[in-house]
């Protein structure tokens, strides 16, 4: 059992949820408490990690932080609720600013220890994947019974916790896990139908109404209702929930989407607190989101020690994202046909005999010095700060996005599904800090996409590194919204504020319903 997390072993309140004990359970009961806040992620690192990193934020102010997970889950995790933890010990008189409870996972026929979307391996284990998270409701509705929480920020993906919590009296903040112009990208195709509406045509144009810009996207970039109705359900109802909640907060910061804000609050009406990025809350960057580091680690932070300024390409797709054996071959011809050094995090288990190019061997590392592979986990944020690294190759998901967009290092967009599409539009279009390199299907990592050739992501790659006045104006951009980033959690940012405004509110709310009880 780590520091600051509790055990997996089923026993204690909540049968298998357990806190452990704390110093202020024992305080005066004319005592203030501070606020207690249960943090209830989907079962994904994309959605965990940021999590783990909103809890530290709020614990950083004084909120005791339970986290809600199963076993797998929690490891994934662990590390960083422990580093924390040290980190706050001489603050909180010894007692654990974050908890982790862990809830056995599901047993609904999945292989052992599959407890996270990134493991499931065919649409049928992604079916049950699903359908089994609704069991979490027991656990989570049980943890809420008996423990007191004023409030429970729950990832959008569990739709039926607003009304659990409401059971219980306690205010449910929403957790997307997106920016807040794809999730009011999402709220206008719910809304006007969109896709429906637009011609049965994969290159038709699409344009979404009621937007504070012009945004454009051709049909097969969006999810099909015709050939996905139980996704568009799906959102339909987050959409729903999310809207049914006390509020929603974001992984972003004023400065980095104004207008979306303004949108969010004034047009759509929906209250919103934004308190990212929430990476710069990690005590580790190099351990940040796993428990197990890649083996060339050490290796490749001394490769890039030996490199200019400015001149590595980093290159990641996520965990969820999975490319045929052709993307992986253009891939590689992209970075070697651009000339420039390159980092690029393959989880690929695909044999190399099958898609590299001739040649591209001699490029990477021990032989070539232009290229380096990582096989597992890369410590994404301590890649992307090193001042080598002067470009990323990215898919768009919502936190590669925001980690770039903090250190500063300018995107080239390649989207493959989810909120990725919308989330390109925002970098390339409305902030100006990324070039796309044409990706044009939605696809989910079981199905197949057009294949971008390499000589369109070379080209990509030239815009953003290259000389002349695009590249200056992309980095110039990207520079400024990195100093912003960074300005939004000091005391006094945007983001401070923020995580300030919404712990006055739920510390008001716990008075007034003290008040109303008495």
């Amino acid at each position: 059992m780590g520091t600051g997390s509790s055990s997996s072993d089923g026993s204690g309140p909540a049968h298998g949820a357990s806190s452990e004990p704390r110093s202020s359970d024992m305080a005066f009961k004319d005592e203030p408490q501070p606020l207690h806040i249960l943090f209830f992620p989907f079962l994904a690192p994309g959605h965990l990690i940021p999590i783990a990193d909103m809890a530290t934020l709020f614990a950083a102010r004084g909120v005791r932080c339970t986290i809600l997970t199963t076993p797998v889950n929690a490891a994934v995790i662990r590390s960083a609720v422990e580093r924390a933890n040290d980190s706050f010990r001489g603050t909180t008189g010894g007692a654990v600013a974050i908890d982790i409870a862990i809830v056995p996972f599901p047993d609904i026929g999945l292989p052992p220890g599959v407890e996270s979307s990134p493991a499931l391996s065919s649409q049928e284990d992604h079916d049950t994947f699903f359908l089994g998270l609704q069991e979490l409701r027991e656990p989570f509705d049980r943890f809420l019974s008996e423990n007191h929480a004023d409030a429970v920020v729950a990832d959008s993906f569990f739709p039926w916790s607003v009304d659990t919590a409401a059971k219980h009296g306690v205010p449910r903040i929403a957790f997307l896990g997106s920016s807040m112009f794809a999730t009011a990208c999402i709220d206008s195709t719910v809304r006007n139908n969109t896709v429906e509406a637009s011609p049965d045509d994969p290159d038709a144009v699409v344009s979404l109404p009621g937007l504070p810009h012009r945004v454009e996207l051709i049909r097969s970039q969006m999810t099909d209702p015709k050939k996905r109705p139980e996704e568009r359900n799906f959102f339909q109802s987050l959409n729903a929930a999310d809207q049914r909640s006390y509020g929603e907060v974001f992984n972003s910061f004023h400065e980095l989407e104004p207008d979306y804000v303004e949108h969010y609050r004034t047009t759509l009406v929906r209250r919103a607190w934004l308190v990212g990025p929430v990476a710069l809350a990690s005590q580790d960057l190099s351990a940040r989101g796993t428990s197990e580091l890649s083996a060339d680690a050490d290796h490749f932070l001394r490769w890039l020690d030996a490199k200019p300024d400015g001149s590595v390409v980093y290159v990641s797709f996520g965990t969820l994202s999975s490319f045929s054996p052709k993307d992986m071959r253009e891939l590689a011809r992209g970075l070697d046909l651009s000339g420039k050094n390159f980092v690029w995090v393959n989880g690929s288990d695909t044999d190399a005999t099958e898609w590299m190019p001739e040649g591209f061997a001699e490029l990477m590392a021990p032989r070539g010095e232009r290229g380096l592979t990582i096989r597992g986990w890369a410590p994404q944020m301590l890649i992307l700060n090193h001042p080598a690294v002067g470009g990323f190759v990215t898919h768009c998901g919502w936190n590669s996005t925001l980690e770039a967009v903090a250190a500063g290092v300018p995107m080239v967009t390649w989207p493959l599904n989810f909120d990725q599409f919308y989330n390109e539009k925002l970098v390339v279009e409305v902030l100006k800090v990324g070039v796309g390199v044409g990706s044009l299907d939605y696809a989910s990592k079981l199905e197949n996409r057009r294949v971008i050739g390499g000589e369109a992501i070379a080209g990509a790659i030239g815009r953003v590194m290259g000389d002349g006045e695009e590249g200056d104006a992309i980095r110039k951009k990207a520079t400024e919204l990195g100093v912003k980033a960074r300005g939004a959690l000091e005391k006094g940012g945007s983001s401070w504020d923020d995580v300030g405004r919404l712990m006055d509110e739920l510390m008001a709310r716990r008075s007034s319903v003290t008040v109303d009880v008495n």
